[in-house]
This record gives C-alpha cells, structure tokens and sequence, in this order.
C-alpha cells in the first residue's frame, strides 16, 4: 500500500524543487525552514531592495514554504524540555499533514466506485464545515502530540517517580498546545501504566511509585483543540538486555495491522482479525521461557467524537465475525491494541485515578453536600472530557473524595480503575488517531518514531 506524509503536489521542474527542498530542510532538523518562508540572515538595516525582494516572494517559493510546512518543517525549532507554543512555530496555523494511506477500494459499493476526485475534494470541503471541524484542528492536537511525545522519549529515565514523569508530559501538552480552558489542552489524564497494568493508571496525590529499570512503561498522551482529540500511546523500556522489545514489536505491528485494515466502509469485526493475526503470530524467549503473545481481548480501540474520547463505535482487536458495523467517511477513530504475556484479559485492579462525567446526568438528589460544587467544577473544567484526581487539585478543589465518590455512585461520573492482567505478566500498548477522509485515510498522530 502507498503511503505519502504531507505530499506536495505540482509538476515538472517545480515538483523536483519541491522535493530537493524537503530533503534538505529534513536533513538539516527544520534549520533552514526560515530560509524557505523568505526570513534571510538580513540585519535590521538591511537594504530596501532586499525588503522589497522579500515583499515580492515568488510563487515557487511560497510552494516550497508550504510544503516545509506540510512534511512537518518549521523555521521555530522547539526546545528540549518543550517551551515555545506551536502558534508561533506555524504562523498561518497551518499544521503537518499526518500519513495518508489509500483506502482499500474492493470494500467500496459501485456508488462509491464512480465518485470522481472533485467530488471527493467537495465532500472534505463540505466534513471542514461548522466549528471545530476544520483537519487544523486535530492537526494541531496531533504536532503537539509528537513534539511532547519526542522530549517524554529521551527525558524519561529508571529512577523518576511517575507524577514527575506525568507532569514533565502534562506540563509540555499546555505549553505546545497553547492550553486555554476547553478551547484546548489536555484531552485525559496521561496514562503511565506498568507491566501487568494495561491501561487507566496515572499516579495520585502522594503516589510515591519510582520507575524502575526492568519496567514496561505505556505512555498514552490525549490533546485536544476545540473538541478534537489525538489520542496516540506507545510503549519503553529501559532494561539494557532488551528482553521485553520483541513484545513491543509485536505490538506496534499489531496496530498497523489494524490502521492497514480499516477505511471507509471496513466492518470493525474484520479489522479485529487483522489485528489478532499480527499480533498472535508473535512469540520470543525471555530467560530461557517462551513467551507468547496474546491480545488483551476485553480491550478496544474506538470512534472519537468531539470532546468525547469514547465514542458509539468500539474496533476488537481480536476477530468478531458476526460484528458488520462498518466504519464510515468523515469519523475519527483510535486504533489501538494491547499484547500481553498473560491470560490475555484484564481486571478492574487498584486505586482509581481516572474519571469522567457522563453525557447527560441526573443531578438532583444530592446526599452529600460537597457533591454539587464538585459537580459544578467538572463541568466548568473538564465537561464531557475525562480528568484525575491530579486535575482537581489542580484547580483548587480540596476534600473532595466523598463528593466524588458520591458521584460515582449516582452515576453522574464514571469511575474508570486501572486495568491488570496477572501479576508478573507484561502488556504493551500502541496506539494512533485515524480520520477517514472521501479519498484516503489519514494517520494524523504518525511520527518518525511509531
């Protein structure tokens, strides 16, 4: 299958600039972006010919600006840890384009077949429409993703404790991101689960847990910008004899099995198969034992809705052959799989972290005082997006734990507890954000990295 990342297009001799032009700037890390959009090494009294010759840009080099910006080149590098928010590194509020993948076309109908491309051109048009919709938005969400993913890869290290990992990640999302109220910034509680945890375990007030060498650590990171969430994961470790990487391995390819697999009009309990057979195809020897590699078959990817992470449709990683549900233009979803060396299903395990409010609660029959200002706190903060305990101390709210937990219990908010496999197994997590554009699928969250 072809795959082109912020493909430019044109013709002929600008088309071979164009491509001369990427090359460079990508082997340079994005130093002569600058260069390219016309901001020369002129002094402030620089001469008003040369003003007027940068006035005056030609068309060929507005093509080459656009496509530096397109393959992910920006004349603002960003610093290590992340300072500089990304309005200043893409002044247009242009973003990179992710990876764009063709579409399976024998799972079209005939009606599909005959489209023509300015029709399918119309239909992007036409899915951009309406606040929040616009492919910047998500684009956005997706640069920032990869940048605060990029440092978190170097920076994380054995001997941190997991909140000053959680907010080294969560410091960085706000600064890329620009985060401002629910207008954007973070879209859920940064997971950080070890080993045997697959999912949902970011650390509490007080959690004193250090990162150990031999750990498996899932690092699932959410942005949001005006309700579109780039929900992208990915998986470390850190033990020098590298044993736990063939997991990982199997994994990562797991999920492109999956991204492979899905387009317009796929049933969701054959994208299942596809995952399941990647990953269960995998096997390696850790200590003279041979591992086997399992999907965690009660875990899903699913649809993604604005400022809704979880949305109508669930995708199995593992086959379903009477689920028809088939995916459809214009949505978003996160691929995601989970493989383990355990049993292969997980269990609600340990002190909960993560939470969220449900779409539309029942909020009249309060019996604990404290729950109604709490309520009217996560609406204010959070609405629809889910938070942690972390979060609420965050903006001020104290002695809350009862109010909360009445919450729960009315069904107001969902309580969602870490989730573990067995003691001594190990799972691993990669994850990406799809969208399902009328003529290619885009990987919005890929990167040079998974």
């Amino acid at each position: 299958m072809t795959t082109e990342i912020g493909k430019a297009n044109g013709g002929g001799k600008e088309e071979a600039e164009l491509s001369k032009t990427l090359e460079q700037a990508q082997l340079n890390g994005g130093s002569n972006g600058a260069a390219a959009d016309g901001a020369g090494a002129e002094g402030q009294n620089g001469s008003s010919a040369s003003k007027k010759k940068k006035k005056n840009k030609s068309g060929s080099a507005k093509k080459k600006a656009k496509a530096l910006r397109a393959a992910g080149v920006s004349s603002v590098k960003q610093t290590e840890p992340p300072s500089i928010g990304l309005s200043k590194m893409f002044v247009d509020g242009c973003y990179p384009v992710g990876e764009m993948q063709d579409y399976d076309e024998s799972k079209f109908d005939e009606n599909r077949k005959r489209e023509t491309e300015a029709e399918k051109k119309e239909r992007y048009r036409l899915l951009q429409e309406g606040e929040g919709n616009s492919l910047d938005n998500i684009r956005r969400a997706a640069e920032a993703h990869r940048q605060v993913r990029q440092y978190a890869q170097k920076a994380i290290k054995p001997g941190m404790s997991m909140t000053d990992i959680a907010n080294m990640i969560e410091d960085g999302v706000r600064t890329v991101v620009e985060a401002e109220g629910m207008e954007r910034g973070i879209g859920f509680p940064t997971g950080l689960s070890l080993n045997e945890v697959a999912a949902h375990y970011t650390p509490n007030a007080g959690d004193k847990r250090i990162l150990q060498s031999g750990d498996v650590l899932k690092v699932d990171i959410g942005i949001q910008v005006k309700g579109r969430i780039c929900d992208s994961a990915f998986t470390l470790t850190f033990d020098e004899s590298k044993k736990w990487d063939p997991l990982l391995d199997a994994v990562r390819a797991a999920t492109n099995a999956g991204i492979q697999a899905s387009g317009i009009d796929a049933r969701l309990g054959e994208i299942g198969a596809s995952i399941q057979e990647v990953m269960e195809s995998h096997e390696f020897d850790v200590d003279g034992k041979t591992q086997h590699v399992k999907c965690v078959r009660n875990l899903n990817g699913h649809s993604i809705e604005k400022y809704s992470i979880h949305g109508k449709k669930s995708v199995p990683i593992v086959a379903v052959p009477n689920l028809d549900t088939k995916m459809e233009e214009g949505e978003y979803f996160a691929i995601e799989t989970f493989g383990t060396t355990g049993r292969g299903v997980v269990v609600d395990a340990g002190d909960c972290s993560h939470y969220a409010r449900r779409g539309n609660p029942n909020h009249s029959n309060f019996r604990v005082s404290s729950a109604r200002p709490l309520l009217h706190a996560i609406n204010k903060h959070f609405g629809s997006l889910p938070f942690c305990r972390r979060y609420l101390d965050r903006v001020g709210e104290k002695n809350y734990l009862l109010g909360l937990r009445h919450l729960v219990q009315l069904g107001v908010v969902q309580d969602y507890p870490p989730l573990t496999d067995i003691p001594g197994s190990m799972t691993a997590q990669f994850e990406h954000t799809i969208f399902l554009g009328p003529s290619k699928k885009e990987v919005v969250s890929r990167g040079e990295d998974y």
